[in-house]
């Protein structure tokens, strides 16, 4: 680090560590520079570099240190007034607003000395002849934190009444100040009015919006404006994240996250700050971050999570519950502290009301990935069953009522009900009926394990004088083999079953129930050994519908309500063999579905188990159409069969074909058909549906109608497609390509801080392997979109740097080139012209490979701004320049057959022209000799006559490039001293527009410019 021998090397170096992040660090580095400034012995640099500590101070955590540069200012100033010069008397007076609120935040300064100070303050503002706006401002705060509602308004009255003057905080920080104390009385509508210009952009500072978008997250859940909530979160976190001073606004986004479910993201932003719970330097803030540190805390406990380990102070292992215990210890000892100097109990209060609010929403999904903290509650029917109190708890007649209800109707919940019953019958002696059902249910809930208990209930029920249930039963546990992959085995077992139930169901020995039952039994079968034959459909079709991440590589009906089967029944579709022995497999299948429909159709009433065999029998119809390739038919069929559950009662069976009816209409192109049977697969599938399957439909979704260029609602399905896959634990897979869509879609809204959380988020988890390359490289890409556009252009360099490393290794170069192109962009706006330079020469060489002349050419302007921008590089910009200028001439050479080409190059030909011109004005040195100065302009404007002959070659669809380029030679002409000329290309601009009827800014910039250059060229004339 190089010594400071003189003033401006302290200005300099004071500058320098005014860009450094907030913390330690600097503020050691101002001290340094104040021991520096000390050695000039020039008074000036001792108080610059004494404001230079404050400012440092005040913000970083170490704001109690605020006081002793104050304090020796100040008594300089009293001193010797005329040691500071404008800026640091304006400055002086500034930070008296600081020294109020920093009192206020430090409980060991009595209240008769912030009292004190609030009369010092106003007393020198007079004397400087500045409004009282500032000091009713600082009382304002005082009284508010002294919980002294009628002094409070009586000095919001009066500050917002007195003219806004050089002392008077920037509207923004006025504003957000405003809006705090509206939420603090109940009027949160009215608080986010306030905030508008600030949370709009019209209103900015170092820490605003900042401060806004936190102060407004409770007030908006509040009010139920969530989705506001989230993207306020989203954007505002990544304000504040980087800045150390900031503790309390980090306080409001960890209180967000107790407050919406989002505990587990809360943990995050607590491991992210770990000095937050230690450091000392603001007690303030200290007590807002404790306070919502115990809330959190007392929210994962009540989860029954107190035990999971957290991240807390460092030096000892920490449980929500240890933690939740110090916070609030913590929190409640410094407000205790406040109130015992303030005299209330004010502070205490909105301490403890703080830790004690509750969530006011169950689950915000953010975006972000998460884990789940909590899990999730088992259905409304499940808990009924075992809530304590229901009439017939303990009485098994009801339960078995209940039971047969159930599972006579398809409902969800059956065999839990049947659970149930089964421990209520413990001990007590059972009718051989009763044995029966409760036998068979049992197998149903064990899988490949319940043959053998399905055996047992057929016996039981040809005991209680059922042949035909028991066949049924039989059949069931035929079909489980199946499902165990023993197809051979099956179709032998239920052979006997289907046989004596046709003759039974011919002598009225059984009823049609009964008969479906096992014909349905042997349908499955059959369609087992279908699926065995072939590579379900599905996956092919979800394949080739494009949607490129895990939905692609599973089967996409993964998730989805179970169809009604009386046991797990198979699932997926089939595939595209087409040997004999194939077709033979087939037909049997398909008679043995059409044999289930010939039974039941007519006969199906108000059995919903009969609607539910018709519409099952359909959709195997469906498949093995698709099977055969009649997508016509089995889109068909599929949409029947959903009708035929939807019809029945039965919607949650629906789900699972109206999944492949999706997959079939996108497969043929229909998507409209694609996006009707998605929403119908979520409407009908409401809460029977898994997080898997909820997740993949609405992924599904999101790409259908984002590809109509609906962002908006499609990001509305990813955001639920990734808080479902957090919800399934399949975050690392389905959600992050979820979180990939969500941020894409969000940048096309412009909402590029919410996009770059999300993106940022999803390259945490998305992998080559999994999700393809070329999902990440796209995901970069967008984050640098992102971050170019709210100015971290280093970061948005790095970003585009790292997904041009792999593009690099692609087949085809031209997402290699773009992205190196873009990178160079960043880098040149962050200031790097050395390695912008490099990039676009990369850029270069890549766009001249793929025979790109445009991208060329633009990558040779660039670079040769970069070059002018360097000691002694006018003559290598002037050389790129003409370099590009032969590029497109060459290229202009070749595309005579292809007249839209030859448009395009010309139009990159005007503008390499026009910037060639503007570049060599620029070029002229301010001591050079002014007969070099006149050559270098004259040579100029010859370039921009260039470009105005060839935007006129290209007629009315370059007006405005050629009047832009007419207005740059006009003004070139009056540098020259030509006033004629310079008058005539302004009247020239006038008159290309005399017809224009509606203007638009363009056409009124142009006419407003031109009219500036005849009002100069005037001047000159006169003058």
């Amino acid at each position: 680090m190089s010594r400071i021998t003189d003033f401006d090397d302290l200005r300099q170096a004071m500058a320098e560590n005014s860009e450094q992040p907030e913390g330690p660090a600097r503020n050691a580095r101002a001290e340094q520079l104040l021991a520096e400034a000390e050695r000039l012995n020039i008074p000036l640099a001792v108080i610059e570099a004494l404001g230079h500590q404050l400012k440092v101070y005040n913000y970083s955590s170490e704001k109690d240190k605020m006081f002793v540069p104050f304090a020796r200012l100040l008594r300089m100033w009293d001193e010797r007034p005329e040691d500071f010069d404008e800026y640091e008397t304006h400055s002086l007076h500034w930070v008296f607003k600081w020294m109020s609120a920093g009192m206020l935040d430090q409980p060991h300064i009595p209240l008769a000395s912030i009292e004190k100070w609030l009369g010092e303050m106003e007393h020198r503002y007079r004397l400087a002849g500045h409004s009282e706006r500032a000091v009713r401002s600082a009382e304002f705060s005082v009284a508010a934190h002294l919980g002294d509602v009628p002094r409070a308004e009586r000095a919001y009255t009066a500050w917002l009444a007195a003219d806004r003057d050089g002392m008077a905080d920037c509207h923004a920080c006025e504003l957000h100040g405003q809006g705090w104390w509206q939420a603090q009385q109940g009027r949160d509508d009215e608080a986010l009015e306030l905030w508008g210009p600030v949370l709009a952009g019209e209103f900015t500072c170092a820490h605003e919006p900042h401060t806004v978008l936190a102060s407004s997250l409770a007030p908006l859940l509040r009010l139920g404006r969530v989705d506001e909530a989230r993207a306020h979160h989203l954007r505002g976190f990544r304000l504040v994240r980087p800045m150390e001073s900031m503790r309390g606004a980090y306080a409001d986004h960890v209180e967000f996250c107790a407050l919406t479910g989002n505990e587990a993201r809360g943990l995050e932003l607590l491991a992210q700050r770990p000095t937050y719970f230690t450091d000392g330097g603001h007690p303030r803030s200290g007590l807002e971050f404790m306070a919502v540190v115990a809330l959190l805390m007392d929210r994962l406990t009540e989860l029954g999570l107190g035990d999971q380990p957290v991240p807390g102070p460092a030096g000892r292992e920490w449980t929500a519950r240890d933690l939740a215990a110090h916070a609030r210890g913590e929190a409640l000892a410094l407000a205790a502290r406040f109130d015992d100097r303030n005299g209330t109990r004010h502070v205490s209060e909105r301490a403890r009301a703080r830790m004690a609010q509750r969530p006011l929403v169950e689950r915000l999904p953010l975006g972000v990935r998460s884990v789940r903290t909590a899990a999730v509650p088992p259905p409304p029917v499940a808990n009924a069953l075992e809530e304590p109190g229901l009439p017939g708890q303990s009485e098994l007649p009801a339960l078995l009522v209940e039971a047969r209800r159930l599972s006579d109707t398809l409902q969800p919940h059956a065999i839990e009900a049947w659970a149930a019953v089964a421990r209520a019958a413990e001990g007590v002696e059972l009718e051989a009926r009763d044995r029966a059902e409760l036998a068979d249910h049992q197998a149903m809930d064990l899988g490949p394990d319940g043959i053998a208990l399905f055996e047992r209930a057929a016996e039981l029920y040809g005991q209680a004088g059922d042949p035909g249930e028991a066949l049924a039963a039989r059949a069931r546990a035929a079909y489980v083999r199946a499902l165990s992959g023993e197809v051979t085995e099956a179709l032998a077992a239920v052979a006997g079953p289907y046989d004596e139930v046709l003759a039974l169901y011919a002598e009225d020995g059984t009823g049609v129930r009964q008969t479906a039952s096992v014909l349905m039994g042997r349908a499955r079968i059959l369609m087992r050994r279908v699926h065995e034959a072939d590579e379900p459909l599905e996956e092919a079709v979800v394949a080739d519908a494009g949607t490129g991440g895990p939905s692609a590589a599973a089967d996409s009906t993964a998730g989805l309500p179970a169809g009604p089967a009386e046991a797990d029944r198979a699932g997926g579709g089939v595939g595209t063999s087409g040997d004999s022995s194939s077709g033979s497999v087939l037909a049997e299948a398909e008679g043995a579905a059409r044999e289930v429909l010939a039974l039941v159709e007519g006969r199906t009433g108000d059995d919903v188990r009969l609607a539910a065999r018709a519409a099952e029998a359909r959709a195997m119809l469906a498949e093995l159409a698709a099977q055969t390739g009649d997508v016509a038919a089995a889109q068909e069929l599929f949409a029947r069969a959903a009708e035929g559950f939807v019809g029945a009662g039965l919607p949650w069976f629906a789900v699972e074909y109206e999944a492949r009816l999706a997959a079939l209409a996108h497969h043929v192109g229909d998507l409209a058909g694609t996006e009707r049977a998605l929403r119908c697969a979520l409407e009908h599938g409401g809460p029977h549906l898994e997080p898997t399957g909820r997740a993949r439909l609405h992924l599904q979704l999101a790409e259908v109608v984002g590809g109509r260029g609906l962002s908006e609602e499609a990001a509305e399905h990813a955001l639920e497609a990734a808080h479902w896959a957090d919800e399934a634990g399949e975050g690392p897979t389905l959600g992050s390509w979820a979180r990939h869509q969500l941020g894409g879609f969000l940048l096309r809204q412009g909402r590029w801080a919410e996009a770059a959380e999300v993106l940022e988020s999803a390259l945490t988890d998305l992998g080559a392997e999994t999700h393809g390359d070329g999902a990440i490289v796209q995901t970069q890409w967008w984050l640098g979109d992102c971050l170019s556009e709210l100015g971290e252009h280093r970061e948005a360099a790095e970003r585009r740097l790292q997904a041009a490393e792999i593009a690099r290794h692609w087949p085809e170069q031209h997402d290699h080139a773009t992205l190196a192109h873009l990178a160079a962009e960043s880098l040149g706006h962050a200031g790097l012209p050395a390695e912008a330079d490099l990039a676009y020469a990369r850029a270069g060489e890549l766009w001249r490979t793929l025979g790109n002349v445009h991208g060329l050419v633009r990558s040779l302007r660039a670079r040769a701004w970069l070059a002018l921008r360097t000691e002694d590089g006018a003559g290598a910009a002037r050389e790129l320049m003409a370099v590009s200028v032969r590029e497109c001439e060459t290229a202009l050479g070749a595309t005579a057959d292809d007249e839209e080409a030859r448009q395009r190059l010309l139009g990159e030909l005007g503008h390499t022209h026009r910037q060639f011109g503007d570049l060599l004005a620029r070029s002229v040195a301010e001591d050079a000799e002014d007969d070099s100065i006149r050559a270098v302009l004259e040579e100029a404007l010859s370039q921009v006559a260039e470009a105005i002959v060839v935007f006129a070659a290209l007629g009315a669809d370059a007006l405005s490039d050629r009047t832009a380029a007419e207005l740059a030679a006009g003004w070139l002409e009056a540098d020259l001293g030509r006033p004629s000329d310079a008058a005539a290309r302004a009247r020239a601009v006038l008159s290309a527009y005399a017809d224009t009827a509606a203007e638009d800014d363009t056409v009124r910039a142009r006419r407003s410019e031109a009219r500036q250059l005849l009002d100069v060229v005037e001047e000159q004339t006169t003058g």
